[in-house]
């Protein structure tokens, strides 16, 4: 039931015909041949009882030789010929009887018929035949005399046989003829949907910003309030990221002449004061890039890796080169995510500027395609952290700004964007002897992300 469930619609429409075929079709292949085999066998045994009149009207009684005579020829020689098949026999249940000379010795049963009857009965050497029979009186025998005909059945059941064949790849054909004319009648019928989800697919990695409303009828009302809602969604994003910012720049004075006035303030009363500033601002910033990152969530274009992170390169390589650093990367060809070209720069800055601050002299930045989406990494060699502290950091309710080894809000942001984008982040021992902090980012919606590379 799962799997029918699951089932696409040209699939369900292909699925119903396929059923409704194979109950109609085999139920009017029964009815053409059973109507057929009535007909046949109707027309048959009209023959059988033309040849049972002109053996009745030959039939005489000769009252010289006192017996029965045949006083006219049917005019076929298979009556003629020795169990050809083709009997004809004039009875009366005992001593009198007069047969075709094709009967021989033997003889066909007699039942009593008082009107015209038919029936099959089994032959001289078991053939199978077609009996019309029914009895007379004739002048001057008292009792009556009963008179048959008898055919083969062989040619009736040929061309029963040939008529069910017949009807059975009439209809076989005619049911794959229907088939293939509702396959292509689906594929016409539903190119629209499948136009409709190609669209929904581009907006969805990115590519196109609506639908296309060149549509039927009930697809393009169906496609403009999509259009409408995902417009709508966009309004509301910006107005959240204005809101944010207006937010960030109004508490950044405050917060700048507080920390002013505490150098006023007398110790230790101002180093209390300036930490709670400190942290005032740090969640500020921290919570404004989570509202920024959440903004395009679900409507972010696919961007290129390599051209979005150049000008973050070249910034945090020459502030490499300033602090004695060397900071390598190497990024595959062709990397594309689906984020903000801010928030991906946002990610990578950070982790960059963690490693910078904390290595030793070498930080290593690379980037490689992995399912579905992308690894970066980023490693240093500076102290790292031990197994315990990257657990902890990564662990539900750890705050992991208040870890080691440069792992502090921009940690925390990363942790965020990568979340919030359909990533993860992994934090390991780096082979250069300090912190490896990889982020897998997925290249589409709902993608499942593969394990950790060694």
């Amino acid at each position: 039931m799962k799997r029918l469930h699951r089932l696409s619609l040209a699939s369900r429409l292909i699925l119903a015909t396929l059923l409704m075929l194979a109950l109609t079709l085999p139920l009017a292949g029964l009815g053409l041949a059973q109507h057929f085999r009535t007909t046949a066998t109707a027309a048959f045994d009209r023959q059988l009882e033309a040849l049972l009149n002109v053996v009745i009207a030959g039939v005489a009684w000769d009252d010289v030789a006192q017996q029965l005579v045949q006083e006219r020829d049917l005019g076929d020689p298979r009556f003629e010929q020795v169990y050809s098949g083709w009997y004809w026999q004039v009875s009366d249940g005992g001593e009198r009887a007069l047969t075709s000379r094709s009967l021989w010795d033997q003889r066909l049963p007699v039942r009593e018929a008082p009107e015209v009857a038919r029936h099959d009965v089994a032959g001289p050497r078991g053939t199978p035949l077609r009996v019309v029979e029914r009895d007379i009186r004739l002048a001057p025998l008292e009792s009556p005399l009963h008179v048959s005909v008898a055919v083969p059945r062989e040619p009736l059941d040929q061309e029963l046989a040939r008529f069910a064949r017949l009807v059975a790849l009439s209809l076989a054909g005619l049911g794959l003829l229907v088939l293939a004319m509702l396959a292509l009648q689906v594929r016409w019928g539903l190119a629209p949907l499948r136009r409709m989800q190609g669209n929904l697919a581009q907006v969805e990695n990115g590519d196109a910003e609506r639908l296309d409303t060149r549509l039927p009828a009930e697809l393009a009302r169906l496609a403009g309030a999509v259009n409408a809602v995902l417009a709508r969604d966009r309004r509301l994003m910006e107005h959240a990221r204005h809101a944010a910012g207006n937010l960030a720049h109004a508490l950044k004075t405050p917060v700048s002449v507080l920390t002013t006035l505490a150098d006023g303030i007398e110790e230790p009363r101002r180093s209390r004061i300036r930490d709670e500033l400190a942290r005032i601002d740090t969640a500020v910033r921290h919570h404004l890039a989570r509202a920024t990152a959440a903004g395009d969530v679900g409507l972010a274009p696919r961007i290129a890796v390599t051209e979005t992170l150049a000008p973050i390169l070249d910034g945090l390589g020459r502030l490499a080169g300033r602090r004695g650093v060397q900071l390598e990367h190497s990024l595959a060809d062709g990397l594309r995510v689906r984020m903000a070209p801010q928030d991906l720069q946002e990610l990578i800055g950070n982790l960059l500027d963690n490693a910078l601050r904390w290595a030793d002299g070498r930080v290593r930045f690379t980037g490689n395609a992995a399912g579905d989406g992308l690894w970066l990494c980023v490693e240093d060699d500076g102290p790292g952290m031990n197994e315990a502290q990257r657990q902890a950091a990564m662990g539900r309710g750890a705050r992991l700004d208040e870890q080691r080894s440069g792992s502090g809000l921009g940690l925390a942001i990363v942790a965020d964007l990568a979340t919030l984008h359909g990533g993860r982040l992994a934090l390991d021992a780096s082979p250069l002897g300090g912190l490896s902090a990889r982020v897998w980012l997925p290249a589409r919606p709902l993608a499942e992300p593969p394990a950790a590379p060694g």
